[in-house]
């Protein structure tokens, strides 16, 4: 028995110095191939009358510029940060618009895919779509047939189709990038001021004629250059000059600076000229009364000027964003309501009920703390003489930065418990 233990341990012995070594190879190929970096990993491409569409698979969402040249026509696609698995070039198929393809280095980490047209042809989509059911990561380009006139007007890159709102390349991104992420390190909060009204919109009409939108930019840039003398916050406008901005652009500026809190400034106006208060407004899916009500259809209906209707493309979109609106977000909007108004009341006169309600559409990023400030009626002879006057915009500007002081360092104690 001892002999019978003593060989069958042998046969273990030697199968596991046979194992062993097979084990740390299959664990050094599997962990080279989780050190691969992400990559395009194959091309389809679809036929159609006078239209052909190409197709990316790749592991993940990356960065792309597609443009046309000319003498001989090509479609040019540039990737930025991810791989391009070479045997995609023997996946290039000929057919009626495309007879060959290839692809090249560019900057430090780009990639360009580059495809012979073999008549004039030129984009008409470029997207990514994200991973659903079977499918992972992937970048379809549509193009299309047209004339050689056509396809001339539409060469280069100031036509490109790009995964950035503003082409430039991928090392000044990158550098871009850094340099922002600098600044946030300094823990400073960002603010986002919203001049309201500009451009084609004058907003209200004052009892003498004044625009509210010069009224919002000076009270603007008033206020922004007092919140960058404490040295607390990083600031920006959404507007600095007199420019129409869409309703919903404002919005994306906010979240695009990753605002901590949202101010957008106005002032009123109606046909009883004695009225007269600073109100502050916060979002509500209802408002809190029909002059909140009707002042909100006012503000809203303002992209209409600029071509876009927003009261009938705002439906879809205002409760989507209202459903997504984050209940935290609200809250903090109302605490916020709450020190301005009570930082105003020794500074101006005040509406009863001066926090109040109502859908603005630039209230309804769901992220981002928001409020809207009514400065007062510029309808009433009294009030626009005094916001027309740089002294009073500077009491104003002197209560918001307390009420903003005040918020932050609120926060930063509740966030202790």
């Amino acid at each position: 028995m001892k002999q019978y233990l003593t060989n069958i341990g042998q046969k273990i012995g030697k199968c596991l110095r046979h194992l062993v070594p097979m084990v740390l190879l299959i664990s050094l190929l599997c962990g080279a191939g989780k050190a691969q970096a992400d990559e395009i990993s194959a091309l389809r491409i679809g036929q159609g009358v006078g239209s052909v569409r190409i197709v990316f698979d790749a592991d993940s969402k990356f960065e792309y510029k597609a443009f046309l040249l000319g003498s001989p026509s090509r479609l040019v696609i540039d990737t930025y940060g991810i791989d391009v698995n070479p045997d995609i070039e023997h996946q290039i198929t000929k057919n009626n618009l495309i007879k060959s393809g290839r692809i090249g280095t560019i900057e430090s980490d780009g990639r360009r895919i580059v495809f012979d047209l073999a008549k004039p042809s030129i984009i008409k989509k470029a997207f990514m779509l994200a991973p659903q059911s079977n499918f992972g990561w992937r970048f379809v380009i549509d193009i299309e047939l047209v004339s050689q006139r056509e396809f001339n007007s539409k060469i280069g890159t100031s036509h490109a189709y790009t995964s950035q709102d503003n082409p430039q390349s991928y090392a000044e991104r990158k550098a871009k990038k850094s340099s922002e992420t600098k600044v946030s390190d300094g823990g400073k909060k960002v603010i986002v001021l919203d001049p309201g009204h500009g451009g084609k919109d004058p907003g209200a009409i004052g009892y003498s004629g004044m625009y509210e939108k010069n009224i919002t930019l000076s009270m603007g840039k008033e206020l922004k250059a007092m919140l960058d003398k404490t040295g607390k916050y990083k600031v920006y406008l959404t507007r600095s000059t007199d420019k129409f901005i869409p309703l919903r652009d404002r919005v994306k500026i906010a979240r695009k600076y990753k605002a901590d809190l949202f101010i957008s400034l106005h002032a009123d106006s109606t046909k009883n000229r004695r009225a007269k208060g600073l109100s502050v407004y916060t979002l509500s899916e209802t408002a809190s009364d029909k002059e909140a009500a009707a002042l909100a259809e006012r503000e809203n209906k303002a992209d209409v000027i600029a071509g876009l209707n927003l009261v009938e493309h705002s439906k879809e979109v205002s409760d989507i964003l209202i459903n997504l609106a984050q209940r935290e977000t609200m809250n903090r909007s109302s605490e916020f309501a709450t020190f301005m108004v009570q930082e105003m009341r020794d500074e101006a006169k005040l509406v009863n009920d001066t926090h109040r309600f109502a859908g603005f559409a630039v209230l309804k990023a769901p992220d981002v703390p928001s409020v809207l400030l009514e400065m007062g009626y510029l309808s009433n002879r009294v009030e626009e003489r005094l916001l027309k006057q740089q002294s009073y915009r500077k009491k104003l500007a002197a209560a918001t930065t307390r009420a903003i002081n005040r918020y932050f360092e609120n926060m930063k104690h509740a966030s202790l418990f």
